[in-house]
C-alpha cells in the first residue's frame, strides 16, 4: 500500500525551487543544494555569524539548525531563542521586533541570516530581513505557500516549496538544511 502523504511530499520536494535573487530563473533542486553548500561554506571559512530565525515549527527548525550548524558544521551560529531575550524584545519592542532588535545589536556586515517561514509573510521575519539588508548581511530564505511572498522576494538565495501545507513545507525545509549541514560534516569532519 502506497502512502499518499509520502508521495505528495516527494512530489513537493521534486518541485522545490532554489533561486538566486528575485526574478532570476529557478535552479533545479540539486543545483540549488550545491549553491546553498557553497554559500554556507563561504560563511564558515570567513567565520561570519549565522543567525537562523523562524516562528512555530519553523522556530524549532531554526533552533535545531543553530545547534547542528555549530556542532556538526563547525560554523559560528548564534541563537536568538533564549527565552529571556525573546520575551524582553517582545515585551519592550513588540513581537514584530523579537528578531530584528537583536540583529541590530549583533549582526555585522557579511554575516548570514537564514529566515525560515512557511508563509514568508510574518512581520517579525520580514523585519529581521530588512535589518539584515541594511547591515549588508547575506539572506537565505526558506518559504512556501504564496510564490510571491515577501521573504522570498527579499532574499539573496531563496528556497521555495510549492505547497500550502505546513507539514510539507516544514519537512522539506528541515530536510534541505539537514542535507547541507551533513554535506559540510562529511567533507570537513566534526571537531568537538
Amino acid at each position: 500500500m502506497q502512502d499518499d502523504y509520502i508521495k505528495e511530499l516527494i512530489a513537493c520536494l521534486e518541485e522545490t525551487q532554489v533561486s538566486i535573487r528575485e526574478g532570476q530563473k529557478a535552479l533545479g533542486l540539486q543545483e540549488g543544494i550545491s549553491v546553498l553548500l557553497e554559500r554556507f561554506t563561504d560563511h564558515k571559512r570567513r567565520g561570519s555569524q549565522c543567525f537562523f530565525v523562524g516562528n512555530g515549527g519553523s522556530a524549532a527548525i531554526a533552533s535545531h539548525m543553530t545547534a547542528d550548524y555549530m556542532k556538526n558544521g563547525g560554523m559560528n551560529t548564534y541563537s536568538l531563542y533564549d527565552s529571556a531575550v525573546t520575551t524582553c524584545m517582545g515585551n519592550d519592542y513588540g513581537y514584530e521586533a523579537v528578531f530584528c532588535r537583536p540583529l541590530e545589536f549583533l549582526g555585522r556586515e557579511g554575516d548570514l541570516l537564514v529566515a525560515v517561514s512557511s508563509s514568508g509573510s510574518s512581520q517579525n521575519i520580514l523585519n529581521a530581513i530588512y535589518v539584515a539588508q541594511g547591515k549588508k548581511m547575506e539572506i537565505v530564505t526558506f518559504t512556501g505557500f504564496d510564490p510571491q511572498n515577501g521573504a522570498r522576494r527579499s532574499g539573496d538565495v531563496n528556497v521555495y516549496v510549492p505547497s500550502r501545507k505546513y507539514g510539507m513545507v516544514e519537512s522539506i525545509h528541515n530536510l534541505i538544511l539537514q542535507e547541507v549541514v551533513d554535506l559540510i560534516m562529511e567533507r570537513d569532519g566534526v571537531s568537538l
